[in-house]
């Protein structure tokens, strides 16, 4: 299984915030990168892709470690749990403020083992909310992310890199949304 991950949460500087400074502490991340992913053209600018007109999704790029020896496909499942944790996956092209096709709910996957547990993680979360069981505060009902296969990668500038880091003050519009995932009932 590939240990490497491109998520589309919204805003790039807040999903690298959070996956890499808050889950990724404990050395699940080794590197990161945010940038621009699955649109038309190669080596996009940022006002390209804020225009709409290239298709690019903002993106957090990183290489995953499994530091407690749990396995990759471990790692690979409590990432994207985590993932729709902070941002909200059931709304389209928006994040708060920001509404645009950059700003869409995407996992782009490597191999088929990340497809299957991207699909089935996101189930469970469609499942949670179908049956109340989770109060998260997101705007719809229904679980919009997008699953595709990884696209090339292009690095956004260099002043955009751990953009919240150096600007701690920085517009970030992710919260943790829900603390843990709901038990599923025994049947």
């Amino acid at each position: 299984m590939t240990m490497r991950a491109t998520l589309g949460a919204g805003c790039y500087w807040g999903t690298e915030n959070y996956v890499k400074n808050t889950w990724g502490k404990d050395g699940s991340v080794t590197r990161s990168a945010v940038g621009f992913m699955g649109g038309a053209g190669a080596n996009p600018s940022y006002d390209a892709v804020c225009s709409g007109r290239t298709g690019h999704v903002e993106v957090l790029d990183v290489d995953l470690a499994d530091p407690k020896g749990a396995g990759p496909a471990v790692v690979y499942e409590n990432l994207i749990r985590y993932f729709f944790q902070f941002h909200d996956p059931t709304t389209m092209n928006r994040q708060g403020n920001d509404a645009g096709t950059q700003y869409a709910s995407v996992i782009f996957v490597y191999d088929e083992e990340q497809r299957r547990i991207a699909t089935k993680v996101k189930g469970e979360l469609q499942a949670h909310l179908d049956a109340g069981r989770l109060k998260a505060g997101f705007a719809g009902k229904t679980v919009s992310t997008t699953i595709v296969g990884a696209m090339p990668f292009y690095a956004a500038h260099n002043s955009h890199q751990d953009y919240l880091q150096k600007n701690p003050g920085g517009y970030c519009n992710h919260r943790i949304r829900f603390k843990a995932w709901p038990a599923v009932p025994e049947l």
